[in-house]
């Protein structure tokens, strides 16, 4: 059958419209997608954080009780991992927002979500293969033109 052929008809219509829709999806610009990526990842654990403290970074009591009683990370004594992981889901998801040493706060929250993974929620895989995901493209490709880094890059290049 030749392309003429199958351009008509209700078929070629349908090809037609995928065709066409294909062609606008390419024109998204790929700083938009990368902002997406970089706000939305940085906001789970920026509100995981927020859970965990009161006022500034006051560790509540519950927070410690968390670490002790259902996430008992093995190796680290519960309140010094308190401490180290509400600091982190702090501190990493302003510099993923910001673009700043992106690929660095990418791959430390890559770690976390690799222990919660592991350690603290095992079935929540799904959820967890999401976040590393996007975290993994951040790593790989870092944070795109509309990044802190981006400007570094560009003023020592």
């Amino acid at each position: 059958m030749s392309e003429i052929q199958t351009k008509t008809g209700p078929i070629g219509q349908i090809v037609s419209l995928v065709e066409w829709a294909v062609r606008l999806f390419d024109l998204i610009p790929s700083f938009a997608y990368e902002l997406a990526m970089r706000v939305s990842i940085a906001l789970v654990f920026w509100t995981s954080a927020r859970t965990k403290v009161e006022g500034v970074l006051t560790l509540k009591p519950s927070t410690f009780f968390l670490f002790e009683y259902e996430y008992a990370l093995p190796l680290i004594p519960h309140n010094i991992a308190a401490y180290m992981a509400t600091y982190a889901e702090h501190f990493f998801p302003i510099l993923i927002v910001l673009g700043f040493a992106t690929r660095f706060g990418a791959a430390a929250l890559l770690g976390m979500t690799l222990v919660i993974q592991i350690f603290v929620y095992p079935g929540a895989w799904s959820l967890h293969l999401l976040w590393a995901g996007v975290l993994l493209y951040l790593v790989a490709r870092g944070p795109g033109i509309v990044s802190i880094d981006h400007l570094i890059k560009q003023r020592f290049a």
